[in-house]
């Protein structure tokens, strides 16, 4: 009956809008933080195993540049320069930008530690080495007192070679200490101080050989004569311009202050193409220059430091081979350390 009360109500119940309840927000639980696990640091002599500084409480993130600075604090006559820090005594240097955390070591770590003796930085080192030879070359050329005959004193070569020769090692040298100040990032700042003597008594003694024979009275031109001099002109020039253009290649691998380690490809600029089969351009270029400077000048003692050089950069550039072999796993085949196809 559509008149009773029972169903009134019911349809009222069923009409009627329905009361919904807002839902209730529930903040999000917080996360547990995680406990940071401090590291203990002891740092042992490599030679003695005596315990020469223990640090409590080093960050996980910590770097073996922290690390060094933080033992200089306890032992300041070891600055971070002349800092070895090893996992093993008799193995290698770690790296000042490798982490604690992740060096195969517990929360108790144990370094050992190796003086590297009086560090000097490269800057220096070069503008030393490089400085010397200009000006050595220069006194033979004038020819100052007390190294020929007082006759000879302050005169002037008659042969054009001689002056050519003088402005071709000047040029070099000066280049050189452009780049030391303008182009070259140096991975690491610092070399053992013992090595500027090393460095400048081979730059200037071979100096002061080849400029005593170049600018000496007697001194007789190159057998071939203007021909020779030259095609030896235009090899010098050629290989300076490579050997900055290579300088420059590698500049632009790295980014200021960062010690960033890439692949070195050729670029547009067709002095940096030889990458193509070489892993060490500028040793070739170098290596190019001083046989132009021998053909010009047609002298044994630069014949001799040209070899010397050689062997030299052989070996430097044998190391940065391997060592790019070892870094990068798509490394160029078909690359040489320094001459293609042959070394």
């Amino acid at each position: 009956n559509s008149n009773s009360p029972l169903s009134f109500h019911l349809v009222g119940a069923v009409t009627a809008p329905l009361l919904t309840q807002a839902p209730v927000k529930r903040k999000p639980a917080k996360k547990a933080k995680k406990a940071v696990v401090f590291f203990e640091v002891e740092i042992l002599d490599a030679k003695t195993k005596d315990k020469l500084c223990f640090l409590d409480k080093v960050e996980p993130n910590a770097t073996i540049g922290e690390i060094k600075s933080m033992f200089h604090k306890s032992h300041p006559q070891w600055y971070p320069a002349r800092q070895s820090i090893r996992l093993d005594p008799k193995g290698k240097s770690l790296k000042d930008e490798d982490v604690l955390q992740h060096l195969p070591v517990g929360t108790t770590a144990t370094f050992y530690f190796r003086d590297l003796g009086a560090q000097i930085s490269w800057v220096t080192v070069f503008l030393t080495e490089y400085t010397g030879p200009l000006v050595i070359y220069l006194m033979f050329y004038f020819r100052v007192p007390f190294i020929y005959a007082p006759k000879y004193d302050f005169t002037t070569s008659k042969h054009w070679v001689v002056h050519l020769a003088c402005m071709c090692h000047s040029f070099h040298y000066v280049k050189r200490l452009l780049e030391t100040l303008f182009v070259h990032r140096f991975s690491h700042g610092t070399m053992p101080l013992r090595n500027i003597f090393k460095n400048c008594t081979y730059y200037w003694g071979f100096a002061a050989w080849m400029a005593y024979y170049i600018n000496h009275p007697l001194y007789t031109p190159p057998m071939y004569g203007e021909q020779q001099i030259r095609l030896a002109l235009i090899i010098f020039l050629f290989c300076q311009i490579g050997n900055f253009s290579i300088h420059i290649a590698l500049r632009n691998l790295r980014p200021p202050g960062s010690k960033t380690r890439k692949i070195p490809y050729p670029t547009k600029n067709p002095f940096t193409w030889i990458f193509l089969l070489v892993s060490c351009p500028n040793y070739t270029y170098e290596l190019g220059s001083w046989l132009g400077f021998t053909l010009m000048t047609q002298c044994l003692p630069v014949a001799f430091f040209t070899l010397v050089g050689f062997i030299q950069m052989t070996v430097w550039a044998k190391g940065k081979h391997r060592s790019y072999l070892k870094e990068f796993r798509d490394y160029p085949p078909l690359r040489s350390p320094i001459l293609p196809f042959i070394l």
